[in-house]
């Protein structure tokens, strides 16, 4: 398996050990483009893998903060009760950079930055740039994805 993240198109694809593609799904990719250093929140393009997988027994709509599950579950009424929260929801896939200089180690780490693949709330548009560095998906979408993966899956970012 492999992943390829296609900022231009907001797009993540899904190919199995055959090369072919088995899923695709729209995303959202960084409102400021791509980027790799710390505290630009541009997605950082490149070779990467998956590190660590989070949530594994979560249900749809669990609320994470610090990678930890809240306890809470998002919802329209909840979201609205919580404005301008960055929802990291339903499953994390926990990005490290595969290409030292570009996007491992020192201020260009994006295992450092907190990149991930995770789900976001119902009501965020897919398919336009407005992440804060991470690719978000729509929460049905990520737990599926999140099935079908291990830890060191590749994942390729590009423009």
């Amino acid at each position: 398996m492999r992943i390829r993240v296609d900022l231009a198109v907001q797009c993540l694809s899904l190919f199995g050990d055959d090369g072919a593609c088995i899923r695709r799904y729209v995303v959202s990719t960084a409102a400021k483009g791509a980027g790799e250093q710390n505290g630009s929140e541009c997605t950082p393009r490149g070779r990467h893998r998956i590190r660590a997988k989070i949530g594994a027994n979560a249900p749809r709509g669990a609320v994470f903060r610090g990678r930890r599950p809240t306890g809470e579950v998002w919802s329209m009424q909840f979201a609205a009760d919580h404005p301008g929260r960055d929802w990291v929801l339903s499953r994390i896939l926990w990005l490290c950079g595969e290409e030292p200089g570009r996007n491992r180690g020192g201020s260009v780490d994006s295992m450092r930055r907190y990149i991930y693949i995770h789900g976001t709330g119902d009501d965020q548009p897919m398919g336009v740039p407005l992440s804060h560095g991470c690719i978000r998906m729509r929460n049905r979408e990520v737990m599926e994805l999140f099935a079908l993966v291990a830890p060191g899956t590749p994942v390729e970012i590009h423009e």
